[in-house]
């Protein structure tokens, strides 16, 4: 398992939301426990846990990919147990994959503009092909009425935006900018759009009952106003650490035909919303819908996530 240490910074690049990076490697003897940390998961914005089970799959995932990649067999066991979700043990041959270590560097979140254009039917075709998932996709613009709604619901609850903001990294003077968290360049921020975010987020407890939320929500209300492409990714609540590992799959498949991904979770966050959205699709179990995603061609390159140095 030593070779494997060498490996991590790339393990590290699995998304995870608000990029908390809540992933743990144990090294035991021959094998490498997979867990997480509890002072990084997200106890109000994502109660359930379905986020920490999608982010562990991915970097299970990513895990198997880089070390195929350097030509080490190693396999994934499944082992559900306080604190943990499997082993990495040295297997007879290498995970089968088509990607490789320089896909997960360049695959990342873009949150800022896309070009206008819907992805041909067979980019989505090949995605449920990457573990036979049911993926649906909507218009951006039929989701503008949605993201907003859930925008709002979002930003009016103190308890979620404070737990947001405990994740965001404003300035590169914050003692977390470089490890982790939401950084200004990686939302996409401009100077000016930055700083009118700190002020907001600075006078959030003495205005938020007098319109500051609608205001906040009102500042991305155009980010679905194009001729593009959401995706959803529906599936059993009890895969959704194997459905982590397909939905890698998916961003990975996506990135190397130069498109970009960036999650839109607050749909499926809110039960308000959550429940419009799988009427649309016509989903009887609104808690089946375990992510949502627009995808396309991003207008400019993203800023690279931070990334722990462990």
């Amino acid at each position: 398992m030593n070779e494997l240490r060498a490996l991590e910074p790339d393990f590290w690049r699995a998304p995870s939301a608000h990029n908390t990076q809540p992933w743990t490697l144990t090294y035991h003897g021959t094998e490498a426990m997979i867990g997480w940390d509890p002072e990084r998961c997200l106890p109000i914005g994502d109660p359930t846990g379905r986020d920490l089970r999608l982010s562990l799959g991915a970097f299970i995932e990513c895990c198997l990919i880089v070390c195929a990649s350097a030509g080490l067999s190693v396999g994934f066991r499944p082992d559900r147990g306080p604190g943990r979700v499997g082993f990495l043990y040295g297997s007879a041959q290498p995970y089968q994959t088509p990607f490789t270590t320089e896909d997960v560097r360049r695959r990342g979140t873009n949150r800022g503009g896309y070009r206008p254009g819907r992805l041909p039917d067979d980019v989505v075709a090949g995605l449920r092909g990457h573990g036979h998932t049911d993926v649906r996709r909507l218009a951006c613009r039929d989701l503008a009425d949605l993201l907003h709604a859930a925008d709002v619901r979002q930003w009016a609850d103190a308890e979620v935006t404070g737990e947001l903001r405990e994740w965001l990294r404003l300035t590169p003077s914050h003692p977390r900018y470089p490890f982790d968290g939401l950084t200004h360049k990686a939302l996409a921020l401009s100077d000016a759009e930055t700083l009118a975010l700190r002020g907001a987020l600075a006078a959030y407890p003495a205005l938020r009952r007098l319109g500051l939320p609608r205001l906040l929500a009102g500042a991305a209300r155009g980010l679905l106003d194009y001729d593009g492409d959401v995706l959803v990714l529906v599936g059993p609540v009890e895969e959704q650490v194997e459905l982590g590992r397909v939905l890698m799959r998916q961003w990975l498949a996506l990135s190397v035909l130069g498109y970009a991904t960036h999650p839109l979770s607050q749909l499926i966050d809110c039960a308000f919303t959550r429940e419009h959205l799988a009427a649309r699709l016509d989903v009887k179990d609104p808690e089946t819908l375990l992510h949502v995603a627009r995808v396309g061609r991003p207008l400019a390159p993203a800023a690279r996530s931070a990334r722990l140095r462990r």
